[in-house]
């Protein structure tokens, strides 16, 4: 079991299953959402997806013209774990606090959008754009 939390504790949540994979987007959106070179998920199914506590003290903001949303911490800014389609929610695993042992950097997505100044330093599948096509498609953002 994995669990997770915002940076104040107001907000937690926990899966029901074991992850492996971590996805790094580096499109501009991301990089401008976390002021940093990109966001690093895990994707999970939404049934495995609990809120423990704090559900009252989520926020998202929403880019206009986009079909992107940014949740987090009303209290802190913390990013909190989001929709990513009908079936699957997205977990920005730096908020997981236990069950993160076996996480490894998969996929980098949107390669040819990474800040200048960023290295890619690990064994990650690297993307020009968005992540493959298909059924492996499907296990990345609906909305990038």
């Amino acid at each position: 079991m994995i669990k997770g939390e915002c940076n104040c504790g107001a907000v937690e949540y926990k899966v029901n299953a074991e992850i492996s994979d971590v996805f790094i987007c580096h499109c501009s959106i991301c990089r401008k959402s976390t002021s940093s070179g990109g966001i690093a998920v895990s994707i999970v199914e939404r049934d495995k997806f609990t809120w423990i506590k704090g559900q009252d003290k989520i926020a998202y903001w929403s880019k206009p013209r986009h079909d992107w949303y940014s949740y987090f911490c009303s209290v802190c800014g913390s990013a909190l774990p989001g929709e990513n389609d009908e079936s699957n929610m997205y977990i920005p695993v730096g908020t997981i606090a236990a069950g993160h042992e076996k996480l490894k950097v998969a996929h980098h997505m949107y390669v040819d959008s990474k800040a200048s100044w960023e290295i890619i330093g690990d064994s990650g599948v690297q993307h020009p754009n968005e992540f493959g096509s298909g059924k492996a498609r499907n296990s990345w953002w609906k909305f990038w």
